[in-house]
């Protein structure tokens, strides 16, 4: 049995080992060795396909069952159930310690139990935290290095603090002499479980082996045990983005958002400009932890080490710093794998094959009539790979936030961009933000909205009502001009015939040019009910296929629909009851007052 100095860590991975009955115990170091041994593991067991046509780059296959975040059996395990609130699933502490329990009772035998020291983070800053994974899955280990820092450093910087407890199982124990599946999970959904105990920083994970449902550094701390966290602290943990705009002066903005998935979010932090003397650099593509600095202001860190990207739709005219990004030294889950030892995937831009592997395995071809990537399937990928990489994303200091743009994907109703009149009204934009439903399933109809709050509607480990209230909070802890400003933004508008009137992609960087003017107080407004939008032609369109009147129903207030809106978001509010801001009320009734002013 191994031993660290951490007393608290030793007794922990003693208590596991005894309840999990491994073959064995490893404390993960860190080491590239460490990693190359990893992956011969999984080449081995018939995991991994080595890809011939890219230098460091490895195929998984998930079982089918296997794909996705299982948010149906995730679990926020609070004391109360109010704590909780009507956005999580709950489950009595202790009633799924008990069923848990049972289900780790021997669940790695026949396997190697690993210990994943790692920081969220860059290691010693005072943003960061730590967390340590107890997984049996080499696949996890894989990618949490390449995901966040680990091991013997790590281990040297917590001494003898406090970590967040991270327990995670694939559920498939071995017999002596049985051969291991290729990819081992439990595969009735209904008996997996990611479970969240806030009060006590810990997660159990059980049954899945796959993205966020086992590797816990990613939304399970990040997010939902961080914002615990930052809620009793005084900080932020945000599912936004964090990008460096330099304008042409050689003047740079730290700039967040906020976006549900499907709006571009991964695109957005890896832009291109779309006009001369302009720059977006990463520093991190999906989360913000922000504390405030001893001016005042939000610093904010990219607590991951790496991008764990969704690779339908990914292409050299969506996101071209990630097509060269994962060309190396990257891992590919559930894409196709051609006959010359390529990956591929719909939306690459890249013409189909006439034959290949799909992602389960079978021969596929153009015309088979299935997809040859799953549509959630993800590369893994070393954020210090990206061509567009900031200088500072590592700087331990963090960095200063300017604005924070929140959005979803609206083809009517929401302008291009909206610039909040204060931060209160700005935390209220960001909880009525949301996406028009695509796809009918049981309980939503095609067309309505789901509300998204700062894209944490998944994510927030507490009441909802409570996270905006504490949003409002922080906006109280220093003065208002060191707030960053926020913006409401839609990219989506579409016309009469359906078409997408903003051509979006590079041409963002427009919105983001007009959103960094009014920072330094040169770009012109007018003021509106919803908020102050960009004046006639502030907004620069030269070159591209915009017009005039596309302009004018890109940043229109239509009052009708506006007052439609209003009725849908008292709606959504009534879900939080008395814990509802009062803030939020105000400002709804603010606004409406305004429309019919």
């Amino acid at each position: 049995m191994i031993s660290v100095s951490n007393k608290a860590l030793d007794a922990w991975i003693k208590e596991v080992a005894e309840m999990c009955k491994p073959d064995n115990v490893y404390l993960c170091d860190g080491s590239q060795e460490e990693y190359d041994k990893m992956i011969q593991i999984t080449v081995d067991a018939g995991s991994a396909t080595p890809l011939k046509k890219r230098p460091g780059c490895y195929l998984f296959r998930s079982h089918p069952s296997d794909v996705a975040r299982a948010e149906k059996r995730t679990f926020i395990a609070s004391k109360n159930r109010e704590d909780a609130g009507p956005t999580n699933n709950w489950i009595d502490p202790d009633e799924l310690k008990a069923t848990m329990g049972a289900l780790y009772d021997g669940c790695m035998k026949g396997r190697t139990m690993y210990v994943i020291p790692f920081s969220m983070g860059p290691i010693g800053s005072y943003i960061s935290k730590i967390g340590v994974e107890i997984t049996d899955s080499p696949y996890v280990v894989i990618n949490m290095r390449i995901m966040t820092r680990i091991g013997t450093e790590v281990l040297k910087s917590l001494g003898d603090g406090e970590f967040v407890r991270c327990l995670h199982s694939v559920g498939k124990p071995l017999a002596p002499g049985e051969k291991d599946l290729s990819w081992p999970c439990v595969p009735n959904v209904d008996e997996k479980y990611i479970s969240h105990f806030p009060e006590e920083r810990m997660i159990w994970s059980y049954g899945s082996g796959y993205g966020g449902n086992a590797l816990l550094g990613k939304k399970c701390f990040a997010l939902r045990i961080a914002g615990v966290q930052a809620r009793d602290e005084g900080w932020l943990a945000e599912h936004m983005l964090i990008l460096k705009l330099t304008d042409s002066d050689g003047k740079f903005h730290y700039i967040c958002g906020a976006f549900p998935s499907a709006c571009g979010k991964t695109n957005l932090a890896m832009l291109e400009p779309s006009f001369p003397g302009w720059k977006v650099e990463t520093i991190g593509d999906d989360i913000s932890w922000m504390k405030f600095g001893d001016d005042g202001r939000l610093y904010a860190i990219n607590p991951e080490a790496g991008f764990f990207g969704v690779v339908p739709g990914t292409s050299m005219q969506s996101n071209p710093n990630a097509m060269k990004q994962i060309m190396t030294n990257t891992i590919f889950t559930n894409v196709g794998l051609t006959d010359d030892g390529d990956v591929w995937w719909e939306g690459s831009g890249i013409p189909a094959p006439d034959h290949l592997i799909d992602w389960q395995g079978n021969d596929w071809t153009p015309d088979c009539g299935r997809l040859a990537a799953h549509s959630n399937a993800r590369f893994t990928t070393p954020a210090n790979q990206c061509a567009v990489i900031a200088p500072e994303w590592e700087d331990p200091a963090g960095v200063p936030i300017s604005a924070i743009l929140v959005g979803g994907r609206r083809k009517t109703t929401i302008p291009l961009v909206n610039e909040s009149l204060d931060w209160s009204h700005g935390i209220f934009l960001g909880s009525i933000m949301g996406s028009e439903i695509t796809t009918a399933d049981i309980t939503d109809k095609v067309g309505q909205v789901r509300r998204d709050p700062f894209a944490m509607l998944p994510f927030v480990g507490y009441h909802m009502g409570d996270y905006l209230q504490h949003l409002l909070n922080i906006g109280k802890k220093t003065d208002a001009s060191k707030l960053p400003r926020i913006y409401f933004v839609n990219w989506f508008r579409k016309n009469d015939e359906g078409k997408f009137i903003w051509p979006g992609f590079g041409d963002n960087s427009r919105v983001l040019k007009w959103i960094v003017e009014r920072i330094s107080g040169t770009g012109k407004a007018v003021s509106t009910p919803i908020g102050n939008m960009p004046a006639p032609g502030a907004i620069d369109t030269d070159g591209i296929n915009v017009s005039a009147g596309d302009m004018e129903e890109l940043l229109k207030v239509d009052k009708e629909a506006w007052l439609a809106e209003i009725v849908s978001i008292k709606e959504n509010y009534k879900s939080y009851g008395d814990r509802l801001p009062p803030e939020l009320s105000a400002q709804l009734d603010a606004l409406e007052k305004r429309l019919n002013g």
